[in-house]
């Protein structure tokens, strides 16, 4: 018989399920499946960790929003916001359900192109828009909104060479009463900067001014922000057509809807602290409604991204350790770190475990498998004894991470969608050493002999 391992005894206060200033202790919960599929069965498939995305409810969060704000508003066009999740199974479904593309970068415009985007299907925002990506964007007529004035001296240029007058319109920033204002993209309206754009514009023999644009902030807690952001772009779109005579096609509204995530530093758990998603539509198609006559309705883009998509994804990882720090604290080495996780640093995700485990809760750290000591993916989180093998669900996963995720240490790992049937689809395999080393060039010196 083996001799069992010896761990040294230790008293450690617990508060775990005790009110504290931080709520009740965010998740006691397991599951075995997502979608019908059990969880054994993906990771015997695709191994671990491992990204899971569920089409059924992709679909259905947008259809829900789209319906909330559609039945408010009549001139509405969503749009997908490329940086927080660009692998082509994801946006073929959103160009499926009728929503256009918004990049913000020549690589991202060639995603969209390449799975059929059209270049009148397409935003190009982004502060920075090379001029060989400016010339392409306006040959196909792509909805092009500049950012600071030395775009719209590179966009005239642009539109010289090509010999025609180009559509263009421009990024606001402004004062919604959001502590911090995000005002390093764009023109300001306080300070004139947005007027004395329109006026450059204006003026020019090659622009066209044809929309305004704002992003007011992301994960943005106050919808009644968005009922200042509509107002304001409005009075300045009257100033243009008083002044200018300029009529504008669209309106431009960006996104910021927050998930279902909890925010680090939260007291509260995101079912009560995030406002549901119809407040923001609310404050929104409300504020067009009261502020515009019927004739006067303009286009109105959103570029949703994390509020469609983050509920929708999974990460399945193992614990492959277990072990008790210095201070008596349990922690847990899983098979997945921040090099996947980015969004980590300002998350504290859900976890749900594979089975049902008996045993007091316990605060415990969970550490990923690489050798940096940033690579905590929890800091604080409600475990009960889990032995080597166990699974855990975290999630929501679905922005942001299988776009800012990089390749460190470890190959990136599989990931997966579970289709509306309940069949199970490859969308990106795991990565391996050639797709790592077939960029690199090696000297021919140093080639091994």
């Amino acid at each position: 018989m083996a001799k069992k391992e010896y761990i040294k005894p230790f008293i450690k206060k617990q508060t775990t399920g005790m009110m504290n200033k931080f709520g009740r202790s965010y998740h006691k919960s397991y599951r075995d499946e997502i979608e019908g599929v059990k969880i054994n069965a993906i990771t015997e498939k695709f191994g671990s960790p491992v990204f899971v995305f569920s089409e059924k409810e992709i679909r259905k969060t947008y259809r829900d929003i789209y319906r909330e704000f559609s039945s408010r508003y009549p001139k509405i066009q969503f749009s997908w916001s490329y940086k927080t999740n660009y692998l082509d199974a994801i946006c073929g479904i959103y160009k499926q359900e009728g929503l256009i593309a918004e990049v913000v970068s020549e690589f991202e415009y060639e995603k969209a192109r390449n799975i059929g985007y059209r270049g009148d299907q397409i935003i190009y925002n982004g502060p920075f828009k090379p001029e060989k990506a400016l010339k392409i964007a306006f040959e196909e007529n792509a909805i092009v909104n500049l950012d600071n004035f030395d775009e719209i001296f590179k966009a005239e240029k642009v539109a010289e060479k090509l010999g025609k007058k180009v559509d263009v319109g421009i990024r606001l920033n402004m004062d919604t009463g959001i502590y911090p204002q995000w005002n390093r993209f764009g023109f300001n309206l306080e300070n004139k900067s947005a007027y004395n754009a329109v006026k450059r514009i204006f003026k020019s023999e090659w622009l066209n001014l044809k929309g305004l644009h704002s992003h007011i902030g992301t994960f943005m807690l106050e919808p009644k922000a968005y009922a200042v952001q509509v107002k304001k772009t409005i009075e300045l779109m009257r100033i243009l057509d008083k002044e200018f005579n300029i009529q504008l096609d669209y309106l431009d509204f960006g996104g910021g809807f927050p998930s279902r995530n909890k925010l680090k530093g939260t007291y509260l758990p995101p079912e009560i602290a995030v406002p549901p998603i119809k407040d923001y539509v609310e404050a929104i198609s409300n504020t067009l409604l009261s502020e515009l006559t019927p004739d006067e309705y303009p286009l109105v883009y959103l570029e949703t991204g994390r509020a469609l998509i983050d509920e929708a994804g999974f990460l399945i990882t193992t614990v492959d350790a277990v072990k008790r720090l210095p201070d008596g604290t349990k922690s847990y080495i899983i098979d997945a770190g921040v090099n996947f996780l980015y969004t980590s640093t300002w998350y504290n995700y859900k976890v749900e475990i594979d089975r049902q485990v008996q045993g007091a809760f316990e605060n415990s750290v969970v550490y990923g498998p690489l050798c940096m000591n940033i690579d905590v993916v929890l800091e604080n989180v409600s475990l009960p004894p889990l032995n080597r093998g166990t699974k855990l669900i975290l999630s929501p996963m679905g922005a942001y991470n299988v776009t800012q995720w990089m390749q460190f240490i470890r190959y990136r790992p599989a990931v997966c969608l579970i289709m509306e049937d309940g069949s199970l689809e490859l969308i990106r395999r795991e990565e391996n050493l050639q797709d790592v080393i077939t960029p690199e060039i090696v000297p021919e010196k140093l080639k091994k002999k």
